[in-house]
């Protein structure tokens, strides 16, 4: 049975709590949500190098204050002179920023909410074909990236261990994985 989402509740106008430098904390009712103040949203990208080995990424993360494991992803439309950028331009160069891989071509998959009780950040996730090693990744000179190229055949088990050594598994990475496994893109 296929069913369609029912109309919004009316909702009172938001209240500014607080405003940072790239994010807004927001009051509508008793909700408190967080909103990106200079990105359009975020992508992840789901990417295979030409011997079959996904990408991953492992960096700091301060609010979790662990090293994270996570698929490469970046910001939309966060740079001065992109306000407008897509999601697939952000994909783009996000991949070779964090990981030194270019894509030929990158395709859309699927979009949804970060985290829809905290935030309205839409997170679209992206897969980037046929790459190219261009450099050695690592990220922009505020990042310090590590690269990690990982048999698709092992990926689950290396992250398996990642996680028994104490990284922080970004579950978002298990929804590329899905989207590789079920040959979406």
């Amino acid at each position: 049975m296929k069913t369609t989402p029912s109309a919004p509740p009316a909702m009172p106008a938001a209240t500014t709590l607080y405003t940072g430098n790239w994010l807004r904390l927001q009051a509508c009712g008793h909700w408190e949500y967080a909103e990106r103040t200079r990105a359009s949203g975020a992508v992840v990208i789901v990417a295979l190098t030409p011997g079959d080995e996904v990408l991953f990424v492992e960096q700091f993360r301060v609010p979790v204050a662990q090293w994270t494991i996570e698929m490469p992803a970046g910001l939309v439309g966060d740079l001065a002179d992109a306000h407008d950028e897509s999601a697939l331009l952000a994909a783009a160069r996000e991949l070779e920023e964090e990981t030194g891989w270019r894509p030929a071509h990158v395709e859309f998959l699927h979009a949804g909410p970060s985290s829809a009780g905290m935030s309205n950040e839409i997170i679209s996730f992206v897969r980037a074909h046929d790459l190219t090693r261009v450099g050695a990744g690592g990220g922009d000179a505020t990042e310090n990236i590590r690269v990690h190229a990982v048999p698709r055949s092992g990926a689950h088990a290396w992250l398996l261990a990642q996680a028994a050594a104490g990284y922080s598994i970004d579950p978002k990475l298990f929804a590329g994985l899905w989207f590789l496994q079920h040959g979406a893109g």
